[in-house]
């Protein structure tokens, strides 16, 4: 279970973290710049617990959360 909730930037992060894209594709796809990604990306890792992407991922799918 997770504390604080994701927002749905976050979220839309965490669904293209499950793929192979790198933190710069992502911005590109998103139109975000690439820090404010890494920005997000370590949001969702504090609030899932996460220590890596794969982590994150796994978590995330066991909370149904993508």
């Amino acid at each position: 279970m997770i504390g604080e909730p994701l927002t749905e930037r976050e979220l839309d992060v965490l669904r293209l973290l499950q793929g192979s894209m790198s933190l710069h594709e992502i911005s590109v796809e998103l139109y975000l710049s690439p820090n404010t990604v890494k920005s997000h990306a370590r949001a969702v890792y504090r609030k899932l617990g996460a220590h890596s992407r794969a982590d994150a991922v796994r978590r995330a799918r066991h909370l149904t959360l993508i």
